[in-house]
């Protein structure tokens, strides 16, 4: 079992790094023999057969505090001192997202001191003869060990014990900085070692980002900068009690005695709360994939790494032996041909990492200085493709069978420490449920055939492998550098010019305008209907949405299956949404596929099946997607908002809710699509490499049979309410709150746009706006506010939203209820803010227009609110003509303190009380606007 190559993946508390890095290349010297440099003798004949070993038993006596502490004694009288082992099942698997390297970094702090003994823990320990003492963290354990003298044992117990129960209160801001920076330098000192960021790259690369062993134990720098002091104690009160822990007495005691002192000193801890167990997640890999990377090494290495099963498992066992059957003594494959025989490398390396959802087979290859990476690698993988295909030989086996039980045994020898006793019987307890579990892996090991490790080494490192290749970072040298006081002025800009539009009609009626733009052989079609949400109105709110998604689940030729099929073969993809006023279905496909594809489009658009089946699937998933959105803080307040500023009579505050979802019928989308998504009036916006020449006769082929004319409607332009409102929803637990407001303004009017524009982007639409650097940038409040406007034909909705954190809900609304009547009052718009977002709204334009949906949603614009094809050429002299007065006076137009309605969603008991001293008239109401008392 070659666990020591590893050891220093493991991360020590830094006042005993360098003891046990000088333990751990001990343990690399004995199982990885590479760095000595006598030549190999040649091996000894052996037979096949297993050399005569002792049985291993380490008897044991287990038993369960009523707190559910697991305690395992063993005795061992043959010195006065007994072994402390405590093992809690966490590591840094169970961090959540934005929180790495916590379980490390208390790891840290359970060395300083507890409730009852505020000091450092080695004070103690030093003092009393203590040995083999320290504390590690790795992926899924963390444990704290020491040897101590017979006699003061209670006194270590005693501690133990208090730093279980009794740490919290210990825990100070002070503290919390202190191993803060103790572990951050803990990591830029490894990372300074040469292959220092070796495993942060190596576990990027060979898991995903959601896999619990997707970010490295020490953890990111600004995840350990955001600890706060709650963080941590909640940490601590989640994972540190005694259901979560092992405690193992080994050593100078008997079964009795220990009973009577687990008891004494663990028995009034509370328990802790459920912890939610990872079950195995192997992430075995398909394909080859490399990195590479530069260093300050002196010699360019190669690491490769495959994923392989779980500590425990029958192929993890035949895996290690494998990897010593390639490195174990200077025998071994790898050693012979690419350090004795070959000379091209001077160290190599292979085991298994083993963890306990999954593990890692990994392998070293040093390349002597100034070698041939390309030649170690293929010699390499000649040597390890014809391990996998002729597997090893029986004197291989029974060679590293006996290496691995006679290393097992040298450990047991001792009752602490890495591979004592204790050691062996928490790790088989935590991972595998039993003390004695560790058993099983031996009998594997002796019982091992030169097939079972050929049949497990060609199931896991046949494919999934990834390569990383470090090499020396070369010399470099500078030239003379530019002047840097001085930053260099932007030249002038080149006029943004959008794309000329040509137009024309189909028979049908419908309007089709073309951007040619020839620079990719693709092609974006949008149809857009003279109909969006608001077409629905008085009907089934979510009507509109359900009919359009309806669309490309199926048609009288083609099921939705066959409609994706069809699509993916052809490289093209059809999809549809609505806004307030109108509704497009999109087909976006390569130019040589447009004929193909175009007549699945027409098929969508012109014989929609609307089978049953299809609209009670979809429904569903609707009314799941409300459900879902009821449980966002976010999403809550967007669903909520327009609702009560517009009015629930209006076209534009409809709300979708399960029962409105649930009540529409197949005869409710016909009438909806006859109604309204028919060809007269239509627009289709076309995109990309062709020219009209050659796309009319297509279409006409394709959409001019399909006839109809919808129906008309005005956009409706809403009298805001007459007096603003504060409307409450809670959120039990919500870890953010979400502050949103808003108020009607008149419909688009093309005299102000330009200045309604500037003004948003000053005030909450760009990164540097009022807004988002008040409440992120100055207070560290939320992670970004913005303000913006839902466009609609009729009255429009201007909004702003923060989510921010919930103990300064109160203080984020002050903030942003100022920052919206500052700018209408004593803090009008500025000449420097006013020129910052001319320049954004301006500069950004060409940049904006990049690919042709840009373009085609530019074009869409100007359909939709009837602007002239000149608009978007005009628009940047109408931004240039804003001045601080139009600016100012949009702001007025746009903000409206007393008919401002705020939604705030958040933990109610949290926040209610200071949201109630700003004398705030609060009415709470559930997800769907309904009163609660």
């Amino acid at each position: 079992m070659v666990r020591g190559i590893f050891a220093l993946r493991e991360t020590f508390s830094g006042l005993f790094m360098k003891l046990f890095a000088s333990a751990a290349v001990a343990a690399l010297l004995l199982a990885n023999p590479v760095l000595a440099q006598a030549a190999p003798k040649p091996a000894a004949k052996v037979t096949g057969q297993l050399a005569q070993l002792p049985d291993v038993d380490i008897p044991y006596t287990k038993f369960t505090l009523a707190n559910g502490l697991t305690v395992i004694v063993h005795e061992d009288h043959k010195a006065p001192i007994v072994a402390v082992n405590v093992w809690y099942h966490v590591g840094s698997k169970n961090e959540p997202k934005g929180r790495t390297g916590f379980a490390h970094l208390f790891e840290h702090l359970m060395f300083n001191g507890s409730e009852n003994f505020n000091d450092d823990w080695f004070k103690a320990l030093e003092k009393l003869g203590a040995t083999d003492m320290n504390g590690t963290t790795n992926e899924d354990r963390t444990n704290y060990f020491q040897n101590v003298p017979t006699a003061a044992l209670d006194q270590v117990l005693w501690l133990e014990s208090d730093r279980m129960g009794h740490l919290v209160g210990a825990i100070d801001k002070a503290k919390l900085d202190e191993q803060r920076g103790v572990v951050q330098n803990e990591k830029r000192q490894g990372q300074n070692q040469p292959y220092g960021q070796v495993w942060d790259v190596i576990t990027a690369s060979t898991y995903d980002a959601d896999h619990p062993y997707g970010h490295t134990v020490i953890g990111e720098m600004e995840d350990l900068d955001a600890a706060s002091l709650d963080d941590v104690k909640n940490w601590f009160k989640q994972y540190y009690g005694p259901a979560n822990a092992v405690l193992v007495l080994a050593g100078d005691i008997t079964p009795a005695e220990a009973k009577a002192k687990a008891e004494k000193y663990f028995g009034d801890i509370p328990s802790g709360p459920p912890v939610m167990r990872q079950k195995a997640w192997v992430a075995k890999r398909t394909g080859s994939q490399r990195a590479e990377m530069q260093d300050r090494v002196p010699q360019s290495r190669i690491y490769k790494v495959w994923n392989v099963p779980p500590y425990g498992s029958a192929d993890a066992a035949y895996l290690n032996l494998l990897g010593d059957v390639l490195v174990s003594d200077k025998t071994s494959r790898l050693y012979q041909r690419l350090v004795y025989t070959d000379q091209i490398a001077t160290n190599v390396g292979a085991g298994v990492s083993e963890s306990e959802i999954g593990s890692q087979f990994v392998v070293t290859l040093t390349v002597k200085p100034g070698g041939d990476v390309a030649a170690v690698e293929k010699a390499f993988d000649e040597e390890f493709q014809r391990l996998l295909r002729d597997g090893p030989t029986p004197e291989e086996v029974a060679k590293v069978r006996t290496l691995n039980l006679s290393n097992f045994v040298r450990g047991v020898e001792r009752i602490g420490g890495f591979g004592g006793k204790s050691d062996i019987l928490a790790e088989s307890q935590v991972y595998l449920g039993s003390p004695d579990a560790y058993k099983v892996g031996l009998e594997r090991i002796r019982g091992a055939t030169a097939a079972q490790l050929q049949a497990a080494g060609k199931a896991w490192l046949s494919d999934g492998d990834f390569t990383l290749t470090v090499t020396p970072f070369p010399t470099y040298s500078t030239t003379a550098g530019v002047d840097r006081k001085t930053m260099p002025e932007a030249g002038p800009t080149k006029a943004p010019a959008f794309v000329k539009l040509e137009r024309a009609t189909l028979s049908n009626g419908v309007k089709v305008i073309l951007a040619e733009r020839h620079e990719t052989p693709q092609i974006h079609l949008g149809m857009l209907f003279d109909a969006g949400v608001a077409a629905s109105a008085g009907d089934k709110a979510g009507l509109t949405g359900i009919t359009t998604s309806m669309l490309t689940e199926g048609t009288k030729n083609r099921d939705g299956l066959t409609i994706s099929r069809e699509l993916a073969q052809l490289g093209a993809g059809i999809g549809s949404g609505s806004g307030q006023d109108f509704t497009q279905v999109t087909l976006n496909t390569l130019t040589t596929t447009l004929d193909p594809a175009l007549a699945i489009y027409a098929d969508v658009l012109k014989n929609p099946a609307f089978k049953p089946e299809d609209l009670d699937r979809l429904k569903k998933q609707a009314i799941a997607g409300v459900q879902q959105a009821k449980q966002n803080p976010q999403a809550m307040s967007s669903r909520i908002l327009p609702v009560l500023t517009y009015g629930p009579g209006s076209p534009y505050g409809q709300l979708t809710t399960e029962a409105s979802l649930a009540s529409i019928s197949r005869d409710d989308l016909v009438r909806f699509q006859t109604t309204w998504l028919q060809p007269k009036g239509a627009t289709l916006v076309v995109v990309g490499d062709t020219t009209m020449q050659a796309l009319l006769p297509k279409l006409e082929a394709q959409l001019g049979g399909w006839t109809g004319a919808p129906t008309k409607t005005k956009a409706p332009v809403q009298a805001p309410p007459s007096k603003g409102a504060v409307y409450l929803i809670d959120k039990p637990g919500a870890q953010q709150s979400v502050i949103a407001a808003g108020n009607l303004l008149p419909p688009r009017d093309p005299n102000d746009q330009a200045a309604l524009d500037a003004f948003n982007t000053l005030f909450g639409g760009d990164f540097v706006s009022r807004l988002n650097m008040n409440l992120r940038e100055d207070k560290h409040w939320s992670y970004g506010a913005f303000s913006g406007v839902r466009d609609a034909r009729g009255s429009r909705l201007f909004l702003i939203r923060a989510p921010v954190q919930t103990d300064k809900t109160a203080e984020s609304f002050t903030e942003a209820r100022k920052e919206l009547t500052d700018i209408i009052g004593p803090r009008p718009v500025t000449p420097a803010e006013l020129a910052k977002a001319q320049n954004s709204l301006t500069l950004s334009m060409p940049g904006n227009w990049e690919t042709g949906d840009a373009v085609a949603d530019s074009i869409g614009e100007l359909v939709n609110y009837s602007l002239p094809d000149g608009y978007f050429d005009e628009y940047p002299a109408d931004v240039r003509a804003v001045t601080v007065e139009s600016a100012t006076a949009a702001a007025k137009k746009a903000i409206k303190p007393d008919e401002l309605v705020w939604v705030i969603v958040g933990d109610r008991a949290v926040i209610e009380p200071k949201l109630k001293a700003l004398k705030l008239d609060i009415k709470v109401i559930d997800a769907d606007g309904k009163p609660v008392q």
